[in-house]
C-alpha cells in the first residue's frame, strides 16, 4: 500500500467512526449510564465502607480498588486520552457530563447568566478544588472523594436542571478541569474539521442537513480547534461539511493558539499545572513542610500559643481520622496552604520570566505572545500532573508487595519526552517571530523554564 494509499484509507476509516458515533446515540447514550452506574459504585460504596483494616488490599478490598481506580487509573488515562484522542473522554464517557444533559433535557432551560460564563473559572475551579482535596486527603479517604466529586457531580447537575436546554453548561463554564482538558486536547492527532465553503454550498442531500444539538455549546460553524470540542459526533456529516479527520498534533498550539491565547491559559498552565499541582503532590513527602511546621510551632510555643497546635476541624474542612492517627492541625492546616502557595509563586516566577525573555529576545513584546509562548509548556506540565497522580498507584501497589523497580525509568523517560516535546513547540512558537541567532537566544531562554518544575520532580520522585 502506497503513502496516498495509506492516507486515504486512514482518512476513511476515522470518517466512519466519526459518522458511526453520530448514528448510534443509543450505544453511546447506554455506554455513558454504564459508565454512571460504575462511577456511583465506586463513589458511594466505599463512603458507606468501615475504613480499610490492616492488611487489606486492593484485589479485596473495594475502598482501595475505588481508591487505586479513580486516582491510579481513572483520572491519568483520562488525562492521557485527552493528549491522544481530545475530549472524547467528555463525549462519551463522563458521568457528570452525562449526569448534567440528561438534568438539563428536563430542567428549566433558562439563559445562562453572565458570572457563569467568566472566563476564568477554569483556572479558578482547578486551584480552589486542588487546595480543597489537599486539605481533606481525597486521595487517602473515601469520604473525601464523595463530597469533592460526588458534590461536583450534584452541582453538575443542578446547573444543568436550572439552565441551558439539553446543553452542558457546567462542563463548558463550571468543571474543575474543563480547562485543563481543553490545553490538553490542543494536541491530539484528530479533530473534527470543518469545511466553511461547503456549509455554505448549497446542500443536496437532506441527510446532510438533519440538525443537531451541540450539548458543549461550540459554535461549530466557526470552530477550528479541539479545546472546546467533546468529540461526540453528533455535527458529523452536517451539511456535509464536519468530518472527523487526522491533523498535526502541534497544528493547534503552533498556529490557532497564536489568536486565541490568554492570559488565563497561562495561568493555568503556569501557576496551575506546574505549581499548585506540584506543590499539592509535593508537601506530604517535603522535609521543607516539616521544618517549616516545627519552626512554626517551636515559635508558637514560645509565645505561650497552643490552640493552633491542639485544635483541629471537621474532617470535611481539615482531615480528621483519629481512628487512624490522621488528624491535621490548624498548624498543620496553614503550614500545608502556604507550602502549596510558595511553590506556586516560586515555580511561576521560575518558568514565567524565562518565558517572558524569550519573549523579548524573539520580538517586540506583548502579552498575547507571552501567553501564545507559555502553550508550549502543555507537554510537560501534563505528563508532570500525569505521573503525581500515579504516585498514588505506585505507593498502593508496594505496599501490596510489589517491587516495580522499573518507575524509576519510566518517570525519566517520560519526563524526557515531554522535556523533548515541548521544547520542539517553543522552538515552533518562536519560530514565527525570530530566526537565526535570535532564535537561538530565544529558544535558551524558554529552555530555563524547565529547570523548576523539572527539580520539583527530581525532588519528588528520587531525593525525598
Amino acid at each position: 500500500m502506497s503513502a496516498v494509499e495509506y492516507h486515504g484509507d486512514h482518512r476513511a476509516r476515522l470518517m466512519r467512526f466519526g459518522l458511526w458515533l453520530r448514528d448510534h446515540r443509543g450505544a453511546v447514550m447506554a455506554l455513558q449510564w454504564g459508565v454512571v452506574v460504575v462511577y456511583a459504585v465506586l463513589l458511594i460504596g466505599p463512603a458507606i465502607l468501615p475504613l480499610p483494616p490492616a492488611g487489606a488490599h486492593v484485589w479485596d478490598n473495594l475502598t482501595l480498588l475505588a481508591q487505586f481506580l479513580f486516582w491510579g487509573v481513572w483520572w491519568p488515562g483520562v488525562l492521557l486520552s485527552m493528549l491522544v484522542f481530545g475530549r472524547l473522554w467528555c463525549g462519551l464517557f463522563c458521568p457528570e457530563g452525562a449526569l448534567s444533559e440528561f438534568a438539563a433535557r428536563h430542567g428549566r432551560g433558562r439563559a445562562t447568566p453572565r458570572w457563569i460564563r467568566w472566563k476564568g473559572w477554569p483556572f479558578t475551579a482547578f486551584v480552589l478544588t486542588t487546595v480543597y482535596g489537599q486539605m481533606i486527603s481525597v486521595y487517602q479517604y473515601p469520604l473525601a472523594v464523595l463530597l469533592i466529586l460526588g458534590g461536583s457531580t450534584l452541582a453538575a447537575m443542578a446547573v444543568g436542571w436550572m439552565y441551558g436546554r439539553n446543553k452542558r453548561v457546567w462542563c463548558r463554564y463550571l468543571c474543575p478541569v474543563n480547562g485543563v482538558f481543553g490545553l490538553l486536547a490542543k494536541l491530539a492527532p484528530v479533530h473534527y474539521g470543518v469545511d466553511r465553503t461547503q456549509w455554505s454550498a448549497p446542500q443536496q442531500r437532506p441527510q446532510a442537513m438533519q440538525p443537531f444539538t451541540c450539548a458543549p455549546l461550540v459554535a461549530v460553524k466557526t470552530m477550528q480547534g479541539t479545546s472546546a470540542c467533546h468529540m461526540c459526533g453528533r455535527c458529523a456529516g452536517y451539511r456535509d461539511a464536519v468530518e472527523l479527520k487526522s491533523r498535526r498534533p502541534d497544528h493547534e498550539v503552533v498556529n490557532l493558539a497564536a489568536e486565541t491565547a490568554s492570559i488565563w491559559d497561562s495561568l493555568l498552565i503556569i501557576t496551575g499545572l506546574m505549581g499548585v499541582a506540584i506543590g499539592a503532590f509535593q508537601w506530604s513527602a517535603s522535609p521543607w513542610f516539616v521544618g517549616a511546621k516545627q519552626a512554626l510551632a517551636t515559635w508558637l510555643v514560645q509565645h505561650d500559643v497552643y490552640w493552633p497546635l491542639e485544635q483541629s476541624l471537621p474532617w470535611y474542612l481539615l482531615t480528621n481520622y483519629p481512628a487512624r492517627n490522621d488528624v491535621l492541625t490548624l498548624l498543620d492546616g496553614a503550614v500545608l496552604m502556604l507550602y502549596i502557595t510558595v511553590a506556586a509563586v516560586v515555580i511561576s516566577a521560575a518558568v514565567g520570566l524565562p518565558l517572558a525573555l524569550a519573549v523579548r529576545i524573539s520580538g517586540t513584546w506583548n502579552w498575547r505572545r507571552f501567553h501564545h509562548v507559555s502553550h508550549g509548556l502543555i507537554p510537560l506540565a501534563a505528563v508532570g500532573v500525569i505521573l503525581g497522580l500515579s504516585s498514588m498507584t505506585v505507593t498502593q501497589l508496594r505496599a501490596d508487595g510489589f517491587a516495580l523497580e522499573w518507575i524509576g525509568a519510566v518517570r525519566f523517560w517520560a519526563l524526557a519526552a515531554a522535556v523533548a516535546a515541548s521544547g520542539y513547540l517553543l522552538v515552533r512558537i518562536l519560530a514565527r517571530q525570530a530566526h537565526g541567532v535570535r532564535l537561538a537566544l530565544a529558544s535558551g531562554a524558554a529552555a530555563c523554564a524547565f529547570g523548576a518544575p523539572l527539580c520539583a520532580w527530581w525532588l519528588l520522585f528520587w531525593h525525598w
